[in-house]
């Protein structure tokens, strides 16, 4: 898909219904909105999450509770707490989430951080 046309509009995320995703361990609770290839999501990781998979995508998160940590396949990991936020593209850096006491973020994603 390509790029959307999105007129002004507000979400309440409260009505935005729930989609649950098992990790590892722990689970995560997905609010998403979609326009193209663009997506946007409030995502919720439980206390002991760890996703089930190494994720090539690029992301921009912005954490708005809790803490989590990035761990990256070169063997780095980088912590994210509230106020903090960080973005990659695609392909650039395989990561997966770990969160010990739970996190919630706000998630955007699309065809736009494809590398070019």
């Amino acid at each position: 898909m390509g790029p959307a046309e999105i007129l002004f509009e507000t979400t309440n995320w409260d009505d935005i219904p729930v989609t649950t995703h098992p990790g590892e361990s722990g689970t995560a609770w997905w609010k998403t909105l979609q326009y193209g290839d663009l997506r946007i999501r409030i995502v919720e990781y439980s206390a002991g999450y760890k996703a089930d998979h190494w994720c090539s995508k690029g992301h921009i998160i912005y954490c708005l509770e809790g803490e989590m940590i990035s761990e990256l396949a070169d063997g780095s990991a980088h912590v994210l707490s509230k106020g903090m936020s960080y973005q990659v593209s695609d392909g650039c850096s395989s990561h997966r989430s770990v969160s010990e006491h739970g996190v919630k973020l706000f998630i955007v994603d699309g065809g736009f951080l494809a590398r070019k």
